[in-house]
């Protein structure tokens, strides 16, 4: 038993040091653009079944299994902090090639709705909602990261389909969040 804990603790004291030391290397190069005849005009997430969807028209052009906000499931996204998926329709708005995640694409998220909403309750309604990988320096953990919520309210996908993801949606893309 004690072998066993001492192994646990030094795997985790390695993946900490690990993480730190890829902490500050940042997601590399972004990938090319994809032919335009691969390129999405729609993205729709559907929270309850943890999947996302890149469409061309009525044509699926890949789907992928996601994570969401610890509090997805108890609706949508009502002010910041509250660590749950916007539900709604939104647009890619802007892109970062080096965020704490390998990758990420901004979610339009507060529309002025939101935003509404927040204020009539006193709170803020909270921002940066990404389509992102995995945190920099976890990539190795691949869709093990799918059998849990872990994010604040974001989507992500591994790293692998960040990138093909990234390639196949341009800016100002809508994007329709499902509940």
């Amino acid at each position: 038993m004690r072998n066993t804990f001492i192994v646990l603790a030094a795997v985790i004291i390695g993946l900490f040091a690990y993480t730190k030391l890829m902490a500050g290397v940042g997601s590399g190069s972004p990938p090319a653009d994809a032919p335009f005849e691969q390129r999405a005009d729609l993205i729709r997430v559907y929270k309850s079944e943890r999947r996302m969807v890149l469409l061309r028209g009525d044509a699926a052009l890949s789907t992928y299994r996601i994570s969401l906000g610890w509090a997805a499931d108890e609706g949508p996204k009502q002010r910041e902090g509250d660590e749950k998926t916007p539900e709604g329709r939104y647009e890619i708005d802007w892109r970062n090639p080096n965020s704490m995640a390998h990758l990420s694409l901004h979610i339009s998220y507060p529309n002025p709705g939101d935003q509404r909403n927040a204020q009539s309750g006193g709170f803020p309604p909270g921002g940066a909602i990404m389509i992102h990988g995995l945190p920099n320096g976890w990539g190795l953990f691949g869709n093990i990261h799918q059998l849990w919520d872990w994010t604040d309210g974001c989507i992500a996908v591994t790293n692998a389909e960040m990138r093909e993801i990234w390639a196949r949606v341009p800016d100002h893309t809508p994007i329709e969040i499902m509940p």
